[in-house]
């Protein structure tokens, strides 16, 4: 054995029976700096020693993330920054039961955040995390913050429909007026919120009178589109659909329909009942260095940050000073605008995150039936 790898295994020998992993220092002695916290900012070099890693769902919107927030911030606090993906939920969900957390930072879909608020993620450190920024509409658990704004949108294929376009999610199960394939997520989790409250506003029923969701008036629904359906279970797969012509409508992530339009393909979006969601980042239970990672959360919600990673992605910025510059299409994209917010169906998260479980249950058995 060399000296150079006899000295890392003696030093590997000795964080470990002093209660400290490599790459996880001794928490005491981490100094963030005096005085309340300023989202967007780190103390510079105060993570050196840290190794933290940050997991979300790849493509444009992780890349976005790591040039506007996780390169700049490993550069800043000295944080060695690595990075992870998919999220998986059932992964994050044995990690935290065995104790054997590798994931720092998680990006997850923000009703399953919320529902697992206390669980499977810890709550934010109010010492650490500067949440003033965010707007209020967002603030909707203690145990994350959001990771951008977007929206489960109506896209359409404007050869086959221009004339005639569809104005709301009637007509995306009218196959009648409308024929020609639909897609729709095929993934349980992801569908909480989007598809059923569709369907159920293609039935009759009001927005304001949407929740409590009648599940089984909502799948009903849905089978009646089920043979003219192509069900994605990636964002990739889902713009892929649109990008090959596959499918000439489309409920999908309003950040895949746009990098689609992006890439040339003849669609475009109805913005009418559009719903409006996130993801939210958290803090895994039992993570390593729960303040480096909340130090993270912290820089995230910079407005700079937030205002460059709509400036890669087209996602809304979730901090109220945020001022992206954005070339007209990537604009029309943003769902936090007036005009935006006044075509958007509420979405109830609460409720979702109460029953979320059983609406997953119950679209895997129509997805299997």
């Amino acid at each position: 054995m060399t000296s150079r790898r006899l000295l890392a295994v003696l030093a590997a020998v000795v964080a470990v029976v002093s209660g400290c992993a490599p790459g996880v220092p001794d928490p005491a002695k981490l100094d963030l700096g005096a005085g309340p916290p300023a989202a967007g900012t780190v103390k510079a070099g105060a993570l050196r020693d840290y190794i933290l890693t940050f997991v979300s769902y790849g493509g444009l919107f992780q890349e976005g993330q790591e040039k506007a927030a996780v390169e700049p911030f490993a550069a800043e606090s000295g944080a060695e920054m690595l990075g992870d993906g998919p999220t998986d939920q059932a992964k994050l969900q044995a990690q935290v039961r065995w104790d054997n957390v590798s994931w720092d930072i998680v990006d997850t879909d923000g009703v399953f955040a919320a529902a697992n608020c206390g669980t499977l993620f810890q709550p934010l450190d109010p010492a650490i995390v500067d949440t003033s920024k965010i707007p209020d509409d967002l603030r909707v658990n203690a145990c994350s913050i959001p990771a951008m704004s977007y929206g489960y949108v109506l896209a359409y294929n404007t050869k086959k429909y221009g004339a005639n376009p569809p104005t709301g999610w009637k007509d995306f199960f009218d196959t009648a007026r409308f024929p020609g394939k639909r897609s729709i997520v095929g993934t349980p989790g992801d569908a909480a919120p989007g598809p059923m409250e569709a369907a159920l506003l293609a039935d009759g029923v009001a927005p304001e009178n949407l929740y409590p969701l009648d599940m089984d008036r909502a799948l009903r629904k849905m089978s009646t589109i089920r043979k003219d359906t192509v069900f994605w279970t990636t964002g990739a797969q889902a713009q892929q659909l649109l990008e090959s012509g596959e499918v000439d409508m489309s409920m999908i992530w309003s950040g895949r329909a746009y990098g689609a339009v992006r890439n040339g393909a003849p669609y475009a979006v109805q913005w009418n009942q559009f719903f409006p969601v996130f993801d939210a980042i958290s803090v895994p239970k039992n993570a390593r260095s729960p303040k480096a990672s909340m130090a993270f959360l912290n820089y995230y919600l910079g407005a700079r940050q937030q205002a460059t990673l709509a400036e890669l992605t087209s996602y809304s910025p979730i901090n109220v000073d945020a001022a992206p510059r954005l070339d007209p299409l990537a604009a029309s994209y943003l769902t936090t605008t007036p005009e935006r917010k006044r075509q958007a169906v509420h979405v109830d998260l609460k409720w979702w995150a109460a029953h979320l479980d059983e609406a997953i249950r119950r679209y895997n058995d129509w997805l299997s039936g």
